[in-house]
């Protein structure tokens, strides 16, 4: 089976893009590697913690698609040049960096996982 080293999908990751909001926290992820689409994404790890699935999403344009409603159906899509929000709902986070780790399955490939650290800015 391909696979698709890490280092090369933290580039997704819009460096300073971490940002505590009113309703949590949020980054963004800009695909410049070529089109893709994930059927489940794995529940984010920050500083070891695991997240909740359900309090993960993502939006891409105006539609808001939660993690735990992707499916083989309604994938995870993450075109080319597109910029992707991701937020965490009620999740807080103290100022300074912060380790994040984000997996997703996608197929023919398997589960790709890649990390990256970002310091924290507030809104």
């Amino acid at each position: 089976m391909v696979t698709v080293p890490s280092f090369i999908l933290r580039r997704l990751y819009v460096k300073g893009s971490l940002l505590a909001t009113d309703q949590g926290l949020e980054f963004q992820l800009l695909n410049k590697l070529g089109s893709g689409y994930a059927k489940r994404i794995m529940p984010l790890v920050i500083d070891g913690i695991e997240i909740p699935i359900e309090k993960c999403s993502f939006q891409v344009t105006n539609s808001k698609t939660l993690f735990e409603d992707i499916t083989d159906e309604k994938p995870f899509t993450i075109a080319l040049n597109q910029i992707t929000t991701v937020a965490l709902h009620d999740v807080e986070l103290i100022d300074g960096p912060h380790k994040i780790i984000m997996a997703f399955e996608v197929p023919g490939l398997g589960i790709l996982k890649f990390d990256f650290v970002d310091t924290l800015l507030n809104d």
